[in-house]
């Protein structure tokens, strides 16, 4: 049995218990005079109403959106950058490619943003958002905008959007199931390849930052068509909803002056649609067929890459911010039992929505969290999930405050 498939049974078996003792916390309160960023924002936990300096009104947000087949390489600095050294052991096992073994690069489906509705001229992403590395485009709004992702699916799979928390009709859905409608209602279902079609969304009071939030929180959208293989192929993006007249006119939010976004999640590259094409491109194996590789412990577990971002062991650009920046950082997850992360980061702490001040937060799938912090401390520090099984995995990084 693979260490992931033991942990996997023991996460199962405990997970109850584990789930309690770990995220308990999350059912309290924050205390009604909690300041988030340290007392720059503290109406923005307490005052839905008024249009704040620098805000815009309520606008319609279009996004072009194409779903891109790719070769995505989860460790392209071809290292480990977090130790400064050549890859270990430990990382081997995930990262060397060779007779019956991927290594990390795999053919995958990603969200990528284009100018216009052509699809012919991919919009840039800022040097600043770079990190980002897998994720769909970052999809802003405030409460009482429209959003509407027009999305060619450029993949030889059928895809769909599908979004978290916001408002959207059984046409705007994106997820096929058995609901009762039929005809242009199911065409959003699922897109075919090479075809286009436009999803318009509402964010009502009710999809935005509740009264003990701080002004913006996030959400996400990712394929529905096969969801668990959608997802682990790429398809996953993050969403960030403003409070009402909180925005500027990128949809950040005005009381923040830096937004950090990340991932973690352990993509298990065996439930991708694209694992054949992979297989097809590795080295084969001298005793065992590609079918008889995919019920092979080691084999299995090679492809279970333990990413933030979609990088490992550092790889990737880092995350920077400036000192004295008021930072708010966005954390989520997706996955199996297996996806329980500790998101900690060193140098520099985190305050949470209850008013807690902390280095280290907790996630398990699906769920989304936003933490503020002041960078009052300057150089590179760590960041990584404090599961130990999944910092000797590769989930590690760094991140760095600029003077």
């Amino acid at each position: 049995m693979g260490r992931t498939a033991a942990l996997r049974r023991a996460f199962i078996a405990g997970g109850a218990i584990m789930t309690i003792a770990l995220f308990g916390w999350l059912v309290l309160a924050p205390p009604a005079s909690f300041d988030p960023l340290h007392t720059h924002h503290a109406a923005a936990a307490s005052s839905t109403t008024g249009v704040q300096p620098g805000a815009v009104g309520p606008r319609t947000r279009t996004y072009y959106i194409a779903a891109d087949e790719v070769l995505w390489d989860y460790a392209p600095d071809g290292r480990d950058r977090v130790s400064g050294e050549p890859y270990g052991e430990d990382a081997a096992v995930f990262v060397e490619p060779g007779p019956g073994r991927i290594g990390t690069k795999y053919r995958k489906a990603l969200y990528r943003e284009y100018t216009d509705a052509s699809f012919s001229t991919r919009k840039k992403r800022s040097s600043d958002d770079a990190y980002l590395g897998i994720l769909g485009p970052v999809i802003r709004a405030q409460v009482g905008d429209t959003i509407k992702v027009v999305f060619k699916n450029r993949t030889t799979r059928p895809a769909s959007v599908h979004p978290h928390n916001v408002l959207y009709t059984k046409a705007d859905e994106g997820a096929p199931y058995s609901d009762g409608t039929s005809g242009s209602a199911k065409k959003d279902d699922a897109v075919p390849p090479g075809a286009t079609y436009t999803y318009v969304w509402q964010v009502p009071e009710r999809a935005g930052p509740g009264p003990g939030d701080a002004s913006s929180i996030l959400s996400m959208y990712h394929s529905h068509k096969d969801e668990v293989g959608d997802t682990y192929a790429g398809l996953i993006g993050p969403m960030i909803i403003t409070r009402a007249g909180w925005a500027r006119a990128d949809g950040s939010p005005v009381d923040v002056d830096r937004e950090i976004v990340n991932l973690f999640q352990v993509w298990d590259e065996n439930q991708s649609p694209y694992l054949d094409q992979n297989l097809a491109r590795m080295q084969p194996d001298p005793l065992l067929s590609n079918e008889e590789l995919k019920g092979d412990d080691g084999f299995g577990e090679s492809n279970l890459m333990h990413a933030i971002n979609g990088y490992v062991y550092g790889n990737g650009p880092m995350a920077a911010m400036k000192l004295g920046q008021r930072v708010r950082w966005y954390e989520f997850s997706m996955g199996t039992e297996v996806d329980l992360h500790t998101p900690h980061v060193h140098g520099n702490v985190w305050t949470s929505a209850m008013g807690m001040r902390m280095d280290m937060s907790g996630l398990l799938p699906g769920e989304m969290v936003a933490l503020d912090m002041v960078a009052d401390n300057p150089g590179i520090w760590l960041f990584h999930c404090h599961v130990n099984d999944h910092i000797t995995a590769g989930m590690i990084t760094r991140y760095k405050v600029v003077a």
